[in-house]
């Protein structure tokens, strides 16, 4: 009953969040009798508030129910992590990748170099990865099928680096700790108690 209301929760609020896919294209979306009025090179502009170019999206934490960024937001459910800017990504397994759940990607402007998929903590099936790449290497994007905990890191990575990179992420279904993670845990607590 707990799982139910939580993933009744993670739904809404990822709803809340951003917008998903299907919602942004029927956002741009035109009438007919408003095409032809419509004279420009066919690509959406977007402006940026946050001009601090040395600043970029990280991921810094994940969990069943989403993820965190450095930025402290945190996100429920499978997002797609830019260098500056996340959405929704309206999956729920690696099962339900595929040419239209990967569309926005080919897309971009600019166009990406590299696309890192995280696939929950499972280990990427080849046919998956096969099928990704092939549909990918159309646009001349280069692909990695990783688990989730794998493709945060290289994404990260990858951002730091200041290349041109995306990565769309499913939460795994189970998170294994390690003594780095115990240790920071308490050492959080003893700060949360400690008096001055």
């Amino acid at each position: 009953m707990i799982k139910h209301a939580l993933r009744t929760v993670a739904q809404r609020s990822r709803s809340l969040l951003v917008p998903s896919i299907t919602e942004v294209r029927q956002l741009h979306s035109f009438p007919a009798k408003f095409s032809k009025a419509y004279d420009h090179d066919g690509k959406t502009k977007v402006s940026i508030f946050n001009t601090e170019t040395d600043l970029g999206l990280m991921i810094t934490g994940y969990s069943q129910y989403g993820f965190r960024l450095n930025n402290d937001m945190v996100l429920i459910g499978p997002i797609s992590v830019f260098p500056r800017s996340v959405l929704s990504w309206n999956v729920n397994s690696f099962e339900d990748i595929n040419e239209e759940s990967l569309s926005l990607f080919p897309t971009l402007e600019p166009k990406i170099d590299v696309l890192i998929i995280g696939i929950g903590d499972q280990s990427p099936p080849p046919s998956l990865s096969k099928r990704i790449v092939e549909f990918m290497k159309k646009y001349k994007i280069n692909v990695e099928v990783l688990r989730t905990e794998q493709a945060c890191a290289t994404f990260n990575f990858l951002n730091a680096e200041n290349r041109m990179v995306a990565c769309a992420l499913i939460p795994p279904l189970h998170v294994t700790y390690n003594e780095n993670d115990i240790l920071q845990a308490k050492l959080k607590k003893k700060e949360l108690y400690e008096t001055d």
